[in-house]
């Protein structure tokens, strides 16, 4: 699975949240700096030559939907991202995110918990 370059990520996290969109839908749902038309048609095929949408021809429109799922994706990213910036350890990524004060000992009792119940 190739990964998604910034802008093709949020258009795909439209499209998943959507599940089927034609492209002037896509661009009402952008927020903040919209990309012309045209830009985000040409972000949009990029997608399905990538392989993670495809299309419903109704004349010269396309409906457009995921082909890859979020969960999917999600799945790859985080295992690439631990893999390259954890050294593959998950320990070193939560360590990361404790220090970051990005997770609560709440949070992480509720982590344990978690692993604890899944044995």
């Amino acid at each position: 699975m190739e990964k998604l370059t910034n802008k093709e990520e949020e258009v795909m996290h439209v499209i998943w949240t959507l599940e089927k969109a034609f492209v002037k839908d896509v661009l009402a749902e952008i927020k903040g700096n919209k990309p012309h038309y045209n830009t985000l048609s040409t972000i949009v095929r990029n997608l399905e030559e990538k392989g993670y949408v495809s299309y419903h021809a109704y004349g010269k429109t396309h409906q457009y939907y995921p082909v890859v799922k979020k969960e999917e994706y999600r799945k790859q990213f985080m295992n690439q991202a631990i893999d390259n910036y954890f050294n593959n350890s998950y320990k070193s990524m939560v360590s990361f995110f404790a220090k970051e004060e990005k997770i609560s000992v709440e949070e992480l009792k509720d982590i344990i918990a978690l692993i604890e119940n899944k044995k």
